[in-house]
């Protein structure tokens, strides 16, 4: 086998849903403010980014439907580990029971792109299926006292299983960047609580987006109206609009859940694609145009066709 192909994929939330009506009760904000700012009426809030990890990749694994020892190994995207040590990806190997590796990659936002990205160049390298999963638990770093940040962050998690392949490459290209100079415009130190300066990161990540999206298709021998589905990091609904209308994707190819999530960071895009793979919004052969941006400052992108 030559090529590569998702080959699973399941997803994790909390149970606890927060509306935008219950934050309206210790913030000073409402429902319509927090709506026409960010596209967001409610998010899922708890757990342990083990815990929801686990619960995305086990369905992921029963997608698939391969035998747990044929895996080369897992990798996690996250920024928010439940320990310092070991990596939380080691906690969800020891409640999978599959073979091979696991380690973290902490790119933010941009996490499950490079994760993604990673684990294809490893599943041509080792010939086996790698598991890579986007989770967050934001919620444990944000103040609930800050407007700012409180309406967008939750918790959720997404994984997907990239196994080798009779077809082609699904992934056709990709672009991973960051720019450590615009590192106090987003960051959290540790201990502490996330702090974004909001206006910043929202002309950065449009313009970041928009550079390398271009860069991914172009490379890659294609023009944006061959892409059937936009999979953005939902970070905010107007982020995700303006970056569709400067690429020239009509609405409704772009990929949106951020309305019931909220930002989840590492795993939004994941839940964005996976939500799109069990509408059965995608065909055989669909182009798909990810991308993710966050702190750092961080961002990439990958094209990639549905097979």
């Amino acid at each position: 086998m030559t090529g590569t192909s998702i080959a699973g994929w399941g997803t994790s939330l909390p149970d606890k849903i927060v509306t935008n009506f219950d934050l309206e009760k210790i913030l000073d904000t409402n429902n319509d403010w927090i709506v026409e700012r960010t596209g967001i009426r409610e998010r899922r809030l708890g757990g342990t980014t083990e815990s929801l990890a686990t619960a995305a990749t086990i369905k992921a694994l029963k997608t698939a439907d391969l035998d747990l020892d044929s895996y080369g190994g897992l990798i996690l995207a996250t920024t928010t580990p439940d320990k310092t040590t070991p990596g939380t990806s080691a906690l969800i190997h020891k409640n999978l029971g599959i073979s091979g590796f696991a380690f973290d990659i902490n790119a933010a936002c941009a996490g499950f792109i490079y994760s993604f990205v990673v684990a294809h160049q490893m599943v041509k390298s080792l010939n086996q299926p790698i598991v890579v999963v986007g989770a967050d638990t934001l919620s444990r770093i944000t103040d609930m006292t800050d407007r700012s940040t409180a309406i967008l962050l939750a918790d959720g998690a997404g994984a997907l299983v990239i196994a080798p392949s009779n077809e082609e490459d699904c992934l056709l290209g990709y672009d991973l960047q960051v720019d450590g100079n615009l590192e106090d415009i987003l960051y959290c130190d540790l201990g502490g609580y996330l702090k974004m300066n909001g206006k910043e990161v929202f002309k950065r990540a449009i313009r970041a987006a928009e550079k390398s999206t271009n860069k991914v298709v172009e490379e890659a021998g294609y023009s944006m109206s061959d892409i059937d589905l936009l999979v953005p990091h939902q970070a905010n609904k107007r982020i995700m609009d303006a970056l569709s209308e400067r690429l020239g994707i009509p609405a409704q190819k772009c990929a949106s859940v951020i309305e019931r999530t909220g930002n989840t960071s590492s795993a939004s895009v994941p839940l964005a694609l996976i939500d799109s793979i069990e509408s059965d919004s995608l065909k055989p052969g669909s182009l798909i145009l990810m991308t993710g941006f966050g702190a750092g400052m961080t961002w990439g992108s990958a094209l990639v066709r549905w097979q």
